[in-house]
């Protein structure tokens, strides 16, 4: 039988990607591989730090349900308390209609429809549709560029001038839900959303290589990333002393985390101990439980079909529905990371998953990688 370093290997060997490292765990037996280089020359190690892209959204999302376990919000407030600009929403009369023909929404949006990702902002499958063409225009939504993203007043303001795409809580849509989530984790909290984090999440669970910025003294460990041209051949898209070498002014709720293997298994492991870390609770099981659940309708997961085939939502993540080989496993969560990455965590088994490479999840030998580690992750 094959070993997770033979299985990685492959993706490597054959060009596809420069180099990722991968975990499978089921309780205390963890295998651990890394494969190819860093940078073209440094070999891949287990503490290289990679872009998790959109594994950000859980931690933002068990962030957000921290503020709820102090009081400080519940799930069916209205955000615009804490988010004016989101106080009186219009929505777009058809989600193909113009940005100016436009209805009230029927209701506010609530704490719950941002963690759901169904407050009315984000993507469906239609890209082209013209209130989602704003979000890749106005708010530089998309493929993560920190440096290139307003500060979040402005963003928010901007996002104001933004109709919804549907009415609150008519459909999930990916993405946008997180980086709100963001802005109100600061706002409630009254502090930077970077520092809420460290505090609470990364200092408390030992993730001391997660952030939104990688400091000079680790950019060595740091991996560069890159995609595929049309022909296949990889180009690089952001250097290790590049977007991600300076704290970003506008810290992605939705895809501005950098991380190790290391550290996203330790929060891996606190949801597989129903919130816990050394015996101290972080979550209550509870929130964990609303985390890991799906929380969609198939109409709402019909209206925003994209990447969600065999899947629900819980709060900031998949909830597999269907079994799908090799991709779904009923009861796990987690999701993917457009910079080559995954994650899922399966209660059930006791399973974590984590899969870290330098390349974006676009053509077909990138997935292929995938395919081929939830395939061996599932055999062993």
């Amino acid at each position: 039988m094959t070993n997770l370093h033979d299985t990685l290997q492959v993706s490597v060997s054959n060009g596809s990607v420069p180099g990722a490292v991968g975990l499978v765990a089921r309780g205390d037996r963890v295998e651990v591989a890394a494969v190819g280089s860093v940078d073209g020359t440094a070999p891949m190690a287990r503490d290289s730090i990679f872009r998790i892209a959109s594994l950000t959204k859980p931690v933002v999302a068990a962030a957000v349900m921290m503020l709820v376990e102090d009081g400080r919000i519940a799930l069916d407030d209205p955000v615009g308390q804490w988010l004016p600009e989101l106080a009186k929403p219009t929505v777009v009369r058809t989600p193909g209609s113009p940005v100016d023909d436009v209805v009230p929404a029927a209701r506010p949006i609530t704490v719950r429809d941002v963690l759901s990702s169904r407050a009315g902002h984000g993507f469906p499958s239609d890209f082209s549709l013209p209130a989602v063409q704003l979000l890749f225009s106005e708010l530089k939504q998309g493929p993560p560029r920190p440096q290139l993203v307003a500060a979040p007043d402005e963003w928010m303001g901007a996002l104001s001038g933004i109709p919804l795409l549907y009415q609150p809580g008519d459909a999930w849509l990916y993405n946008t839900s997180s980086d709100i989530q963001g802005v109100l984790i600061a706002r409630v909290s009254g502090r930077p959303l970077p520092v809420f984090l460290a505090e609470r999440l990364f200092e408390p669970l030992g993730m001391s290589d997660t952030g939104f910025e990688v400091p000079a003294d680790k950019l060595d460990r740091f991996t560069s990333y890159y995609q595929a041209d049309q022909e296949g051949a990889l180009e690089l898209v952001d250097a290790p002393d590049g977007q991600w070498s300076s704290l970003p002014v506008f810290p992605s709720g939705a895809g501005g985390l950098v991380s190790t293997l290391d550290d996203w298994h330790a929060f891996a492991r606190m949801l597989l101990a129903e919130g816990t870390v050394g015996g101290r609770p972080l979550l209550s099981p509870e929130s964990v439980r609303q985390m890991t659940t799906d929380q969609l309708t198939p109409s709402q997961r019909a209206a925003g079909t994209l990447f969600l085939e065999g899947q629900g939502w819980g709060f900031g993540g998949s909830v597999d529905i269907e079994a799908i080989d090799p991709w779904n496993v009923p009861g796990r969560y987690g999701w993917l990371g457009g910079t080559g990455t995954a994650a899922h965590i399966t209660a059930s088994t006791g399973a974590v998953t984590i899969l870290l490479s330098q390349r974006a999840m676009s053509g077909p030998t990138a997935p292929d990688l995938m395919r081929d580690f939830w395939r061996y992750a599932a055999a062993t």
